[in-house]
C-alpha cells in the first residue's frame, strides 16, 4: 500500500459551518449531478447557500482551510457521492462534527476522507475557537481518536473499522486493486476463460 493511501493525522486550519440536518442538496445542487466527471465540484460546493457571499465558503480567512467543523448530522438527505467528492475538491481533508448521515459517513470513508464525531458542548467549541483565530493550525489524530487546537486537545471517536482503514490504507480500494497487479496477472494466467479471452 503507498504511503500517500494511509491517512493518521490531518493537519490544517478549521472551517466552521453551522446547522443542524445541512443535506446534500445543500451541499452540492442536484443540477450539478449530470456532470460525466467529478472535475470543477468544488467551485459549487454550498452555491445556493453562498449566493448572498456571507458563507463561511466565501470568506477570506477560511481559504485553504483543511477540515470542516459541522453540527448533528450531517451530510443527511440523498446518498449522492458528489456531496464528499465536491467538498474535497474544494480543498477538504477531513470532518469533525456531532454525527453525520451513515451514507455520507461511507463515502467520505470510501475517499480517504475521516469525520470524526465529538459532542455536542465539543463541537461548538471548536467552532467558536476556529472563529475566534480562523488562521491556527488543528491536527485531527486518526489512531489516537484526538482532535487538537490552541486551546487544547478533545476527544473524538471514528468507529474501529474506519480507523483501521484509515491507519494501513486499506480504504484506498483502487490503490489495493493497483498494488495487486501482479498477484491479479498470476491468477488470471490460471483461469481457462480468461486464457481464451486473451488469445482472442
Amino acid at each position: 500500500m503507498t504511503e500517500l493511501s494511509i491517512r493518521t493525522e490531518i493537519k490544517g486550519c478549521g472551517l466552521p459551518v453551522r446547522g443542524a440536518d445541512i443535506d446534500t442538496d445543500r451541499i452540492i445542487p442536484a443540477r450539478y449531478l449530470l456532470t460525466v466527471t467529478f472535475d470543477g465540484l468544488g467551485d459549487h460546493a454550498f452555491e445556493d447557500d453562498r449566493s448572498g457571499g456571507q458563507h463561511p465558503f466565501d470568506q477570506a480567512q477560511y481559504k485553504g482551510a483543511k477540515i470542516l467543523l459541522v453540527n448533528e448530522n450531517f451530510g443527511c438527505g440523498s446518498s449522492r457521492e458528489h456531496a464528499p467528492q465536491a467538498l474535497t475538491r474544494w480543498g477538504i481533508d477531513a470532518f469533525v462534527g456531532e454525527s453525520f448521515a451513515e451514507i455520507f459517513f461511507g463515502n467520505c470513508v470510501a475517499l480517504g476522507l475521516p469525520c470524526a464525531t465529538v459532542s455536542a458542548a465539543d463541537i461548538v467549541r471548536l467552532q467558536d475557537a476556529v472563529e475566534a483565530d480562523p488562521t491556527q493550525e488543528l491536527m485531527l489524530d486518526v489512531a489516537a481518536q484526538t482532535i487538537s487546537y490552541k486551546e487544547g486537545t478533545i476527544q473524538c471517536t471514528i468507529p474501529v473499522g474506519p480507523r483501521e482503514q484509515f491507519i494501513s490504507g486499506t480504504w484506498d480500494a483502487l490503490g489495493q486493486l493497483m498494488d495487486a497487479g501482479t498477484a491479479i496477472d498470476a491468477t488470471a494466467a490460471k483461469l481457462p476463460y480468461a486464457k481464451s479471452f486473451q488469445s482472442t
